[in-house]
This record gives C-alpha cells, sequence and structure tokens, in this order.
C-alpha cells in the first residue's frame, strides 16, 4: 500500500464541491479543507506498484473546479 498526500487548488467558490466529489473516490481516504496555498488536502491510499502520476492526472485532476494540484509521497507513517 501506498499512501500519497495530495494539496488542490479548486476553482473560487468550488472548495466544497471538489471535497464531496474527492470523499466519493474509493482511494481517497481523508479530505481536509487547508489555509494557505492550497484548499483541500487530500489523503489517499493506492495499491503497491500502482501508477501515482496515473491516478493523479486520471482520477484527482479530472473532477470537475480543480486548478492546480501537488502531490506528495509519505515512506513512512509514525505512531
Amino acid at each position: 500500500m501506498q499512501t500519497i498526500f495530495v494539496m488542490i487548488k479548486c476553482d473560487l467558490g468550488k472548495a466544497y464541491e471538489v471535497a464531496d466529489a474527492l470523499v466519493e473516490t474509493e482511494q481517497v481516504s481523508e479530505v481536509h479543507s487547508t489555509s494557505g496555498q492550497y484548499d483541500l488536502l487530500a489523503k489517499c491510499y493506492l495499491e503497491a506498484g500502482a501508477d501515482i502520476g496515473h491516478f493523479v492526472t486520471e482520477t484527482i485532476q479530472k473532477l470537475p473546479g480543480i486548478k492546480d494540484t501537488f502531490t506528495l509521497i509519505a515512506f513512512k507513517a509514525f505512531g
């Protein structure tokens, strides 16, 4: 299992709609609203060996209302 975090910039006024669409995505476990450059942070679990770039570009970035993303790959969870 691979864990990634996707930071998401939304079109103005679309953060709640994007969040609702993200939580319906099978691989997305959590969605948080954030302050700063990005509007949302999505925690995603992908199968081992899954193509992260393909998941982000084909599943996340194609959702209506998403302007930009920034992806972080997690190596180890502590605690």
